[in-house]
């Protein structure tokens, strides 16, 4: 696993209509072996070649970011999926007792913590929703003092039951702090924050798992989530990651999602993926590939 310096701007915006959407990068990309998060190996990956080098490296390595989404819209600025956080005892050494600069990077791009006022999340995984919390005075503490937290109601029940991978400490220090602060709204699928802003049941990767979709003035965009990781499951989707619930339903999710909006101009904005980050699915063959938004 290595880190891609200085390849990838922090910040980088999308125009979606009226609304304004605003990537902020946690760290710098990583360069990893598909097998750590894909049920795919690197002869799969080289098979492709539109892959690289955005994706992909000549050796079949896969590139992935980890990366937050900031929305503005209707007056609202909505943090989506607040990454994995600083000072968090995790099993992975991908994100254990992280030390990075998200929040300051976050502030520079016009965002400081007390500004937010929605935080939502595409599920309640461990670097989907590390930075709902900070460590101050040896007590974890809502990031995000004057927001409302939206869980959906199906993942947050699961989420405090979960037995797997970090799961467990995932609840005790980023989710469980923000319920007892009173700041959570358990929301059902299809919540609309405003009529430009809702979420889409998308099941498969964990029972709750939504994308975000934004719709202004005739134009579309939609943040994934881990619906999917990698632009390798665009044109093999088929391929789920080693970390969903329902492979099978994950298929079914991926498969109707990229029909559905394949050959449109809706803005498809990965929440693992790598530069570009933001693309337009289109046909190829049987299946589909990306191009750049």
């Amino acid at each position: 696993m290595t880190n891609n310096k200085a390849t990838t701007l922090t910040f980088k915006k999308w125009q979606v209509g009226d609304v304004t959407v605003t990537r902020v990068l946690e760290m710098d990309p990583l360069t990893i072996a598909p097998e750590w998060l894909l049920k795919t190996d690197v002869e799969t990956v080289k098979k492709h070649a539109w892959l690289k080098p955005n994706f992909a490296t000549e050796e079949g390595q896969i590139i992935v970011n980890i990366q937050a989404f900031i929305i503005e819209a209707g007056g609202l600025k909505i943090m989506v999926d607040p990454c994995i956080g600083n000072d968090k005892p995790r099993e992975s050494p991908l994100f254990a007792m992280h030390k990075g600069p998200f929040l300051e990077h976050l502030t520079q791009a016009g965002f400081p913590p007390e500004s937010i006022d929605i935080v939502l999340c595409t599920h309640l995984h461990v670097d989907h929703v590390g930075w709902s919390t900070r460590l101050v005075e040896g007590k974890w503490v809502p990031t995000f003092p004057n927001a409302r937290y939206l869980f959906a109601r199906v993942e947050y029940e699961n989420a405090k039951v979960d037995k797997g991978p970090e799961a467990e400490a995932t609840y005790l220090d980023s989710i469980k702090p923000v319920v007892d602060a009173g700041l959570v709204t358990l929301v059902e699928f299809d919540h609309h924050i405003n009529d430009e802003v809702w979420i889409d049941s998308t099941p498969g990767h964990t029972a709750g798992h939504c994308c975000i979709h934004i719709s202004s003035k005739g134009q579309e965009a939609l943040i994934t989530g881990d619906m999917m990781h990698h632009p390798v499951q665009i044109c093999e989707p088929d391929v789920c990651s080693t970390f969903c619930a329902d492979q099978d339903q994950a298929r079914r999710t991926r498969k109707s999602f990229l029909g559905k909006y394949s050959g449109t101009s809706a803005v498809v904005l990965g929440t693992h993926f790598a530069e570009p980050t933001g693309v337009r699915v289109t046909p190829h063959g049987d299946v589909w590939r990306v191009e750049e938004a």
